[in-house]
């Protein structure tokens, strides 16, 4: 045997080792669906548990998330209207404290179904996705809610005093932060589908026309506010980690 033909032999174990599943284990329909059930009610017990903490100190998460409007007054308009309001902010903040928890069941759910070159993917991809999201909640507090509040607040300055509707208020900072959370995920699926040989860097650098405008669409979707200035701000976002996942691409040889 030649050197050529060792090495095509190492090269193929090698492919063939990191396509092997290390800890299949045969299991019934009926199994997969208990285990799935149990990973997911240990699931919703941290979120449950985590819900029931973040209500007990709801204030002082209520009183950060107030920060971005400024002098603005918040009214409660109906019965009950800032405990439900409460009960919101709660929940959001349980999915953000418990999402390791949720993480952790979803991996051990899928893992002995993963080979072991699937598995090299999955600590990069969940700490990558995990620190992507919270900058995703960071930009939208500290770039997208002031900019959109701050449009309109000047707009109407001198026709209306500010005066907001505490429930409206919240339903604006928590969807935008969570949908902005969900948008910087953009690098990491793009490396997934470059890993799995789905697409290609050239691909998607080919595509660029398309991507700005969708950019400008998923701007105009996500945030909840009309301002133009918001929308490009988000949609700008969007092209940076489009034209950021092209670059790991490219990087990782993808």
């Amino acid at each position: 045997m030649n050197s050529t033909e060792l090495d095509n032999r190492i090269d193929k174990d090698s492919q063939e080792y990191l396509d092997e599943l290390p800890d299949e284990v045969e299991m019934s329909l009926f199994d997969h669906l208990e285990e799935l059930r149990s990973r997911i009610f240990y699931a919703l017990i941290a979120v449950v548990l985590a819900a029931i903490a973040c209500f007990i100190f709801v204030r002082p998460i209520v009183s950060i998330l107030e920060i971005p409007a400024g002098d603005v007054k918040f009214l409660q308009l109906a019965p009950g209207e800032f405990f439900f309001v409460s009960i919101k902010v709660a929940g959001y903040s349980a999915l953000v404290i418990s999402s390791p928890f949720i993480l952790y069941q979803i991996i051990q759910f899928v893992l002995p179904g993963l080979t072991r070159r699937e598995r090299k993917l999955l600590g990069p991809v969940i700490f990558g996705s995990s620190i992507l999201f919270f900058v995703g909640l960071f930009f939208a507090y500290i770039a997208l809610i002031p900019a959109a509040l701050n449009f309109f607040i000047n707009y109407g300055a001198d026709v209306v005093e500010q005066s907001w509707s505490i429930d409206r208020y919240f339903e604006f900072v928590l969807l935008l932060m969570f949908g902005t959370g969900l948008v910087f995920q953009i690098p990491v699926l793009m490396l997934v589908l470059g890993q799995l040989k789905i697409v290609s860097s050239e691909q998607m650098l080919s595509n660029w026309r398309l991507v700005v405008l969708g950019a400008a669409i998923l701007g105009a979707v996500i945030t909840p506010s009309t301002d133009p200035f918001t929308q490009s701000l988000l949609g700008g976002a969007v092209l940076l980690l489009y034209f950021g996942g092209i670059g790991a691409m490219k990087f990782f040889k993808l």
